[in-house]
This record gives C-alpha cells, sequence and structure tokens, in this order.
C-alpha cells in the first residue's frame, strides 16, 4: 500500500474543498444576508496491513472533510432609504413562500411584486404572522415598518412581518445563497422581534480577512502538490535502481 501518496492525497482533497468554501464566501461578499461557510477537517485513523511491525500494523492518519459549519455571525446593517428594505436586528429569519414550500432567510430587501405582495428578491412572497403573503394595494403610498414588523400605510395596518427562529440554526440546509430550509425542524416564534425599515443587513464576509484565508489555503495546497511530486520522484528512482540491478 503507498500509504505517503494516499496520505497525502487526503490532504489534497481536503484542501481542494476548503479553498472552493472560501471562493463561495468571497462571491457572496456583497450578498445580503449571506452567512459564511467554514469546513471542518478530523483525523482518520486506519491501520496498514501486510507490513512490517507491530501486530495488525501502524495507523496511518488520513485527513478527512468532515464537515461544514456555518458562521452566523450578523452581518452589517446598511441604510438604503427603501421603505421596503427591512433589517433584523438579533435572532430571526423571515418567511418567504416558495414553489417548495415555505423557505427562511435574513435577506430583506424586499419589493412590490406584480400582483401586489410584498416580496423578496427572487419573488418570493413575504409572510405575515398568520403565514398569508402581505398585500399592498396601490393606494397605500406611505409604507411605515414598526421594529415588531407590523406595516402600516395611510390607510391603517397592513399586516405584521412574521420572523422566526430555530432551535438548532446550524441544522438549516442552505439552498443557495440567501434561503433556508428547515430541514425537519419547526420554526418558532420570535417573542420580540426588533426590525429597522430602510435598512439591509449585509454579508457577514470580511473580504480582506477572506482573501488571506484563501492565499494561505493556496500555499498549502503548492506545498502537499511538492510533496506529492517529490514522492512521485522517490518511488520511480527506486523503481529504476531496481530494474538496473535485475537486468
Amino acid at each position: 500500500m503507498d500509504s505517503p501518496s494516499y496520505i497525502i492525497l487526503s490532504r489534497l482533497t481536503s484542501q481542494l474543498r476548503a479553498s472552493q468554501v472560501t471562493a463561495h464566501n468571497l462571491a457572496n461578499a456583497d450578498t445580503p444576508g449571506f452567512r459564511a461557510a467554514r469546513p471542518i477537517f478530523a483525523e482518520h485513523l486506519a491501520r496498514q496491513g501486510r507490513v512490517e511491525g507491530p501486530r495488525e500494523g501502524r495507523e496511518v492518519a488520513y485527513a478527512w472533510d468532515r464537515a461544514t459549519w456555518r458562521d452566523n455571525q450578523a452581518g452589517a446593517i446598511t441604510r438604503t432609504g427603501n421603505s421596503l428594505d427591512v433589517a433584523i436586528q438579533g435572532e430571526g429569519f423571515f418567511t418567504v413562500e416558495t414553489s417548495r414550500g415555505e423557505r427562511f432567510t435574513r435577506a430583506g430587501r424586499f419589493a412590490m411584486g406584480a400582483n401586489g405582495q410584498l416580496v423578496d428578491h427572487h419573488g418570493h412572497a413575504v409572510l405575515n404572522a398568520n403565514g398569508q403573503p402581505i398585500a399592498i394595494a396601490p393606494n397605500d403610498t406611505q409604507i411605515e415598518i414598526s421594529g415588531d414588523g407590523t406595516i402600516r400605510s395611510e390607510n391603517g395596518v397592513l399586516g405584521r412581518i412574521r420572523l422566526v427562529r430555530f432551535d438548532n440554526e446550524q441544522g438549516l440546509q442552505a439552498e443557495g445563497d440567501r434561503l433556508f430550509a428547515a430541514a425537519g425542524q419547526e420554526p418558532q416564534e420570535v417573542p420580540q422581534p426588533r426590525m429597522v425599515q430602510g435598512a439591509v443587513e449585509g454579508s457577514n464576509v470580511v473580504s480582506v480577512l477572506e482573501m488571506t484565508r484563501m492565499m494561505a489555503e493556496l500555499r498549502e495546497f503548492q506545498m502537499a502538490t511538492q510533496f506529492l511530486e517529490r514522492e512521485s520522484d522517490r518511488q520511480q528512482s527506486a523503481i529504476d535502481r531496481l530494474l538496473r540491478r535485475r537486468a
């Protein structure tokens, strides 16, 4: 068994995965409500077989791409001046209706849909506290959204934006760059929602730090590649010497 080559290949595969995750974070540095992802690597131990040494061989450690966790730190809130934009302060997710059912997001860049409903960036209807789309009539021109999500116009109350939380946010399943599926969890109403009208929560990706991380991962990938090349040269040299002795 070519243990050194397999070990470094497991490291190269893990390093490639880390670079892909970092590149995805960088690509969404300006995506509202985006949460950066981080890979988790662990050590996978295996025993060598058919080798001289202790009984059942020695343990060999491989790099194991175990999982990816989500950085749930809130992004910076930026004022937009758009009366339909809403940012969440603290915990919670907006609820939107998609063709796949309810989905959850922190991206509060909302607009008026063609059917008069409040919709998100992708045209999904934003749901109110009763789980219904929020309708805004053409004569509702002065929109005010209070801290608890209640929407009012000069004609009265139009509804209240639903804000939910989950016991295990890491268990949410990402769908694209802005939406999450509950993945079997039951959404719970946020008891004291806090929202800001005319503002949007940005991505929590810090571009400079992410670029630094990308450069470090690239150097580690190059070092592992060079090690693999030297190991290949060593093996080829050993084979050449053996063939010369038999000639």
